[in-house]
This record gives structure tokens, C-alpha cells and sequence, in this order.
């Protein structure tokens, strides 16, 4: 490893060199993140998967500088102006900015106004201006005077020499750096309207006269300008004030106050305003989209995380509803494994005759295939379809839920649902989802792009690939976190298991179904291309409950059985006796089992994973039901308290779905009594809340709601300047883009105004 990469990841992440060093060796052996966080702790000396993935990303950024480094030296000696020193100055290069400012002065060129000035022989009369040593500018360009040249006066003379020198200045290393810093410090961004575009871009009124401090921009709102800027409504500066910069450039650059001083003066001029500021603003552009892209991403994840560990009702024999108004509700029936066994089509809400039938063959489906919970999808009609079952008289042990269905008809479309339904049309499919999703939500919607979950904030707008890698991360992480059943699981579940992959989960799929289940960890040595170094990384992740040796249905992995079956042997019983009498276990002395590759770390968590095997990190399921007496939006008003489901937290509040078919947002103002800087900290998508209504806008279709103890309606710190708020459809449903208003003062959260229309998140969703 690069003895200066080593230092650096240590110096950053305030980890151990020893660690680093530990942490590259295993990725350069193929090892994946929750393997080396679970498996291999006395090598890296037990770092979490955060700090692992840290170390990870580090090392692809300097491995993408380092790349960068040898093609920039490739070419200052393709190109002969490769020295000793400059050579010294690129490998001391610790950011790609720096090594840009670096090469630039080498830099092939298109021909600009310098490079016309150097062509007509005025690089000698620049020099003797840069000098400042008290020539005359009038006289010493009287010599570079050439008609033939294109060099027609002395006034020409003297404009190409400052071109000569403005090129000077912006590929000058120093000057570059200190500027970089003060747009880093001081720039300003600035947002106006588009002139004629007041109308078409309404929706961002809130930044036709924007401005703010760059370094503390929040992510959702530069996001929304930037999106402003790209439909053509918005144009968007990021500069600090000239008045600062021009200072800043004559101090390096003049010398002196005579006339060649003067040119000097108004060549730096040029170059900060036609050179520096736009390159140095471009690159302002690309650090804080970075940053926004990363916050954005952040929240998307922990959003995402939330979701995906969502407790799982379990195995259950559910009847899954799709709900529909004209169209009906298509209602399947799932087996315990969730197995298809029969689906159909009721009309409960077409007229009373229908409604007969719907009710006679949902009580007779209950019965047929003893129904113990119902999954209704909680879009259009959900309300009203709830209401309905629950009036059907069920026994009361049958359990009736809504189940957030966003992205189920992005699952019912997909090549995943085709292949697992292949004679059965969307509606089937996305009750199907429905279904699953209330008895395992992780082991459904890692079959649908989390960005069609609907839990981000402006995840159409970031970086693609970023975004793509950090929720893979997230689902990797949730999936090894919880294990999977070997036996049951789909090839999408699978393919995020450590050290598979979509080829070899499918293989793993394919000899399931043509050898029948798996009886030992070991047979998945069986699979076809699925070798020594793949199964290290997949078998500890990997359960089979039932089998014949108990350590197969555990996180115990393979290579520690003789370790536990030394520990049974020691005691004179079984291994399934150590598993099940806590008094055999406490008889161990785990320090008489530490070998030079097994240290405490891994015999505490093989302790811990005896005394409770297979054990899903989950929290337990609990049932939640919306207010009776709400269903609709008109249903609300001012002063309720209600409870409510978080469905996505912004970094400006939480929305809550009350079952309206309507999220209401909790401002950041109105999540707590105290201040709070992260909505994150406060609240979890999936939480259960109780929340007050602040106020209602029924055109509008916004709601506006509070957790603060003792709220009432118009009484928030800013009720009055919020009347307009935002909301967003509950299910899959239309969203807005996230945004906020104005700068607080200092110390004081930032307020949401209600007709800011960046305060709704993005569309996210689906349509039914």
C-alpha cells in the first residue's frame, strides 16, 4: 500500500495504520464489507461497517488520484516539459485540484487570446510589463508594431500583451489557491428569475431573488436551484465579492503604481473576470454539488435502512389487497412462505350489489385458506377498503393492515415479477407485493430499485452512480445484518448476500430447484462456479433452520465449527445442548479457546450467537391503525391529535402519513420541544408518531402538523409565515421537491414557510 495514502486515511479517519493497512489486504482479496466487519475483527481491530466502507471509499479516491497523477506525468514527458522538481511537485500532490493547478500551465491548449498574442511574437513586451521595472507601456510596444504580424498599433500590442498576462495570472499555482480558498469562505449563491419565466416557473418563486452564504448552503436547497437553473428558470452565480478578490490577485501581481503597473492591473482584472472566477466558480460547483449529492444520499440511506429493517409480521398466511375504486381490488391469498394460492377481483366500492359479492367471497377466502392478517395496499381506495374489511366481521385474531405500496407497480412490471409470475398480469403481481411486504419487507423490496421506494430527497437529481453505490451498501449491509434462509430466499435476495453476486445467486436458485433443498452449508459447494473464496464470504450470512447440525441455522460461520464443537467436546455434551441450556455456556472460559487467528472478539460473538441462534436483528411486529374517524383530508382540522406513520425524513422535517391519502410535514421547527439540528436524530421512517395538526389547506391539498408537546393550531414560532405548506401524497403519489426558506438567525432552526414550494419532496413515487 502507498506509504502517503496510509498516512493520509489514518490522519483522516483517526484509525490505527495497522487497521488500514488490515482493511486494504482484505478488499484487495475480494472480501466484502459486512464479511470483514463480522468476520475478520482481530485483523482490523473490530471496526464497524462504517469505518471499513470509509477506508473503502478512500482508497478508491486515491486510487482515482493516483491515476490521474501518472497520466499527468505521461504527458508533461510525452510532451518535454517533465522536470526533476515538477515531477517532485505532481507526486507531492495530495488533491486533484492541486494537481490540476499544477499541470495547467502544460495543459494542451485551444487556441485562446493568449496563445494568438504569443503567435504574433508579444510574449517579450508581456514579460517586460509583468516585470514592472518603470517602462513606458507606449513606447516598449512601439518595437512589436507588425502589420504583417496582425499587430496593427501599439494599443494592439499592449491588449495582447495583458492577454499574455491575464493567461499568467490564471495558471498561476499560488493565485489559484488563495482564490479557491476565498470562494470556498466567501462566495455567495446567488438565484434570480429568468426574465418571462415568472409564470412557467411559479414553482420557484421562492429563489427569484435568492441569496446565501455558499459554505452553508443546505444540500435540498442548492439542489432545488440548481434544478431551477437547468429548466432554464433560474440563473444561478456562486462568486464572492470582486471587491475581495481583485485585492487578493493585486497583491501577488503588482509591484508598483507607474503605467506598467497599470496594465498589470488591468490584466488581472481581465483574468479574474474572463479566467479565474469562471473556472474557479465551475469548480465551486462541482465541490458543493458533491456535498449536496452526498447529504442527499446520506439521508436516502438511513431513510432506506430504516425501511428495509422494518419488523417483520413473520410467516403468516396473508391475503393481500390491491385496492381500486372503478377498477376493483384484486385480492390474493399467500401461504405462510408466501406462495401464491389463489387470487381474484372483488368490487366493494361500485354499489351496494357489489359490495355483497366482494363481502361474500373475502369471508369465504378468510376461511378457505385461514387468512390470519390482511395486507391492504394503502394508495387509492386504501382507506376506504380498510373501513370495508374491517367490517366484514372477521374473527378478531385476523389482523387488518395498511401496507405502504410504493413501488409495487414498479415490481409488477419488472423482469423479476415476469419471471416469478410469468401467467399472471400486474394486478396479481402487485397484490402479490403487497402481501409480502407486511410478513417480510426486507426480502420484498430488495426486488425493486430503492429509488422507486419513495423514501429520498432529490435522488433524481444526484449523482447517479454515488447514489446507486451508497444504497447498494445499504441494502448489502440490511440484508447480512438480518441473514437469509438459504432455502426460501428469491435470486434477489441472494444477489446482496456477501460474495455473491446476480450470477451466483441465480446458480445458487437453479440447483435448489433441480437437487431440492440445501441440507448442509458445505453442499453450496456444490453450486456450479461457486468456489472456496465465494463461499468464505457468503456461508456465515447464510441460514438453513432444521438442518441436521444446529450451527448451520446460526451466524457462526463454517470455519469456527470446530471451535464450538471443541467447547462441546470440553463439556462432554452436544453442540444442540450448548445451544440450548445457558448453564453449559456459562461454564466456558472463552480465553482457553483464543489461538494467533482467533482472538475474543469472534469467540464473544460465537457466545452471543449460541445463546440466541439465527436471531433477527428486527425489532417485533406491531400492528398500527389510523384514526377511525379520519379518512380523508376534509376529515381534518385544526387541533387534532392523531397518530401517524413517518414515511421519509428530509433534512428540513418528516412527513406522516395520517391516512388521508396526504402526508402531512412536520417542520424541523415542530419535531421536538427543544432545537433540533437533524430530523434524523428525532425521528425514523416507519416510526410511529403522535402528531397535532397545525393547519389544513384543502385547495392546496397541504397539511402542516407538529410534535411539540402542547401545540396548537397557529401558535408555532412561525405559523403566520407558514400558511401555505406543503405536503405530499401518501403511497405512491405525487412529490414535490424539498426546499426551505429563508436564513434563520443564528441559533434559531430554519423555517419552513408555507408557500415555499421546495418544502414537498420531489415526485418519488408511482402511479397506480
Amino acid at each position: 500500500m502507498n506509504p502517503q495514502h496510509l498516512a493520509t486515511i489514518t490522519t483522516e479517519l483517526t484509525i490505527a495504520p495497522h487497521q488500514v493497512e488490515a482493511v486494504a489486504a482484505l478488499f484487495a482479496d475480494g472480501a466484502t464489507v459486512p464479511f470483514i466487519a463480522r468476520y475478520r475483527k482481530e485483523v482490523t481491530g473490530s471496526l464497524d461497517e462504517v469505518q471499513i466502507t470509509a477506508v473503502r471509499d478512500r482508497l478508491g479516491q486515491l486510487a482515482e488520484l493516483d491515476s490521474r497523477r501518472e497520466a499527468i506525468l505521461a504527458g508533461l514527458e510525452k510532451n518535454g516539459h517533465l522536470t526533476d522538481e515538477l515531477k517532485e511537485r505532481v507526486l507531492a500532490a495530495e488533491t486533484m485540484a492541486v494537481l490540476e493547478d499544477i499541470y495547467l500551465p502544460y495543459r494542451p491548449k485551444r487556441r485562446t487570446k493568449a496563445t494568438i498574442a504569443r503567435e504574433k511574437g508579444l510574449e517579450p513586451l508581456a514579460l517586460v510589463l509583468l516585470a514592472q521595472e518603470g517602462a513606458d507601456p507606449p513606447e516598449a510596444a512601439l518595437p512589436f508594431v507588425d502589420v504583417e504580424k496582425g499587430v496593427a498599433s501599439g494599443e494592439e500590442a499592449l491588449e495582447g500583451a495583458r492577454h499574455i498576462i491575464a493567461e499568467i495570472v490564471n495558471e498561476d499555482e499560488t493565485a489559484r489557491s488563495r482564490l479557491r480558498a476565498l470562494f470556498a469562505q466567501k462566495a455567495t449563491v446567488r438565484s434570480a428569475v429568468v426574465a418571462g419565466k415568472e409564470a412557467e416557473g411559479a414553482k420557484f418563486k421562492d429563489y427569484f431573488d435568492w441569496q446565501e452564504p455558499a459554505a452553508t448552503v443546505p444540500s435540498h436547497r442548492l439542489l432545488a436551484m440548481r434544478r431551477g437553473e437547468r429548466e432554464d428558470v433560474l440563473s444561478l452565480t456562486l462568486l464572492p465579492d470582486e471587491d475581495e478578490a481583485l485585492p487578493l490577485l493585486e497583491s501577488l501581481f503588482l509591484k508598483g503604481q507607474g503605467p506598467d503597473s497599470a496594465q498589470v492591473r488591468i490584466a488581472v482584472h481581465d483574468s479574474y473576470k474572463r479566467l479565474l472566477s469562471r473556472s474557479l466558480e465551475t469548480e465551486l460547483r462541482v465541490t458543493l454539488k458533491e456535498r449536496a449529492d452526498a447529504e442527499a444520499i446520506r439521508v436516502f440511506a438511513k431513510n432506506l435502512r430504516e425501511l428495509l429493517l422494518a419488523p417483520p409480521l413473520g410467516a403468516k398466511r396473508v391475503m393481500g389487497i390491491d385496492p381500486g375504486f372503478r377498477t376493483g381490488c384484486k385480492v390474493v391469498c399467500l401461504d405462510r412462505q408466501g406462495k401464491l394460492l389463489h387470487h381474484d377481483t372483488v368490487y366493494p366500492h361500485t354499489g351496494e350489489g357489489q359490495a355483497d359479492k366482494a363481502r361474500h367471497t373475502l369471508r369465504q377466502l378468510c376461511t378457505r385458506f385461514e387468512i390470519e392478517a390482511i395486507a391492504i395496499g394503502n394508495g387509492t381506495a386504501g382507506r376506504e377498503t380498510e373501513h370495508f374489511v374491517r367490517g366484514l366481521g372477521l374473527d378478531p385474531s385476523v389482523m387488518v393492515l395498511l401496507v405502504n405500496e410504493s413501488g409495487a407497480s414498479i415490481y409488477s412490471a419488472s423482469e423479476v415479477a415476469r419471471s416469478e409470475f410469468p401467467d399472471h398480469d400486474l394486478t396479481v403481481r402487485g397484490a402479490v407485493s403487497i402481501g409480502r411486504r407486511l410478513m417480510d419487507p426486507l426480502a420484498e423490496l430488495v426486488k425493486i430499485d430503492p429509488k422507486s421506494i419513495g423514501v429520498g430527497q432529490y435522488q433524481h437529481d444526484v449523482d447517479q452512480t454515488a447514489l446507486k453505490a451508497g444504497l447498494d451498501d445499504v441494502v448489502m449491509s440490511c440484508v447480512n445484518g438480518v441473514g437469509v434462509d438459504l432455502n426460501r430466499a428469491s435470486a434477489q435476495l441472494l444477489t446482496y448476500v456477501s460474495g455473491l453476486g446476480p450470477q451466483l445467486a441465480r446458480n445458487i436458485v437453479a440447483h435448489r430447484d433441480a437437487n431440492g433443498p440445501f441440507a448442509t452449508r458445505r453442499a453450496l459447494q456444490k453450486v456450479p462456479r461457486l468456489g472456496p473464496k465465494a463461499f468464505e464470504q457468503a456461508a456465515g450470512f447464510l441460514r438453513i433452520p432444521g438442518a441436521a447440525n444446529p450451527l448451520d441455522a446460526s451466524a457462526v460461520h463454517p470455519e469456527s465449527y470446530a471451535i464450538v464443537d471443541a467447547m462441546a467436546a470440553d463439556l462432554g455434551c452436544t453442540v444442540q445442548a450448548l445451544m440450548e441450556q445457558p448453564e453449559l455456556r456459562q461454564r466456558i472460559d472463552i480465553q482457553c479457546y483464543v489461538t494467533d487467528t482467533v482472538g475474543l472478539p469472534t469467540l464473544t460473538d460465537i457466545m452471543a450467537e449460541l445463546a440466541k441462534p439465527g436471531r433477527d436483528p428486527r425489532r417485533t411486529f406491531e400492528a398500527f391503525a389510523f384514526a377511525d374517524h379520519v379518512s380523508e383530508i376534509k376529515d381534518l382540522e385544526p387541533g387534532m391529535r392523531l397518530p401517524g406513520i413517518v414515511t421519509n425524513v428530509t433534512k428540513f422535517g418528516a412527513f406522516v402519513d395520517l391516512g388521508v391519502h396526504q402526508d402531512g410535514l412536520v417542520h424541523i421547527s415542530e419535531l421536538a420541544d427543544r432545537f433540533v439540528k437533524d430530523p434524523s436524530e428525532v425521528v425514523k421512517v416507519q416510526q410511529k408518531v403522535t402528531v397535532t395538526v397545525l393547519e389544513v389547506d384543502l385547495e392546496r391539498k397541504r397539511i402542516s402538523l407538529s410534535m411539540r408537546t402542547g401545540a396548537k393550531p397557529g401558535a408555532s414560532a412561525d405559523a403566520a409565515s407558514r400558511k401555505d405548506q406543503p405536503a405530499r401524497k401518501s403511497g405512491p403519489a405525487s412529490r414535490k421537491p424539498g426546499g426551505s426558506g429563508k436564513p434563520q438567525r443564528p441559533g434559531r432552526p430554519e423555517k419552513q414557510p408555507f408557500n415555499n414550494p421546495f418544502a414537498a419532496l420531489e415526485r418519488l413515487g408511482d402511479k397506480k
